[in-house]
């Protein structure tokens, strides 16, 4: 079990588990947010591959580190001052942990470069998506302008092309990631938008 993909069921499950938090939902409510935000997107990515069953079901050390996300938010969530914030935070390493995770098992499964960069952003996004949908909040995907899914692409497919010329190693993992989520926390800083159509007057 690599440890990209721990970590981010874990930096996911704390955002499921805070958007929680922040509308006050019960104990229950906040570890299924926590699980759903963490594993949604692993189990839609082993889906989309064939690989099953999931390892986001059938893997203890996953459904543990989903737990352990809704554990630690229900009991610390109060020393978090600004929760949005944290959020932000947390879904910008998420999205960039499980968009090279994403992509990385599809290639390690011998999909072509493109299938897996698709196969990523979906895993990187994914969670997300399921969290918003749950909490009853717009996905973030689609109700913000700034830059989202953007970065998992580009991410994803500098990973996809470093691995297709055999530039491997944690090195280039690790960067990706960063990539990523700096290329997200900067949209958020700096605005940066897609240019969108305009509505007819």
């Amino acid at each position: 079990m690599p440890a990209l993909e721990l970590l981010g069921v874990f930096v996911f499950g704390l955002t499921g588990a805070l958007a929680a938090a922040r509308k006050e939902l019960d104990a229950l409510s906040l570890l299924i947010l926590a699980a759903a935000a963490g594993l949604g997107g692993g189990i839609l990515r082993d889906v989309l591959i064939g690989s099953v069953p999931p390892v986001g079901i059938s893997d203890w050390r996953l459904l543990t580190a989903a737990a352990a996300a809704g554990v630690v938010t229900f009991f610390f969530h109060h020393r978090v001052s600004r929760i949005e914030r944290a959020v932000l935070l947390l879904d910008a390493a998420g999205l960039g942990l499980f968009a090279v995770a994403g992509t990385l098992k599809a290639l390690q499964l011998g999909t072509s470069p493109l299938t897996a960069v698709i196969v990523g952003v979906l895993t990187g996004v994914g969670g997300g998506v399921i969290r918003d949908l749950l909490a009853g909040d717009p996905p973030r995907l689609f109700a913000q302008r700034e830059w989202y899914a953007t970065p998992a692409i580009l991410g994803s497919a500098a990973f996809a092309a470093a691995w297709d010329e055999d530039v491997r190693g944690p090195l280039v993992t690790w960067g990706c990631v960063v990539v990523i989520v700096v290329l997200r926390l900067l949209a958020i800083h700096r605005e940066w938008e897609l240019p969108a159509p305009r509505a007819s007057r």
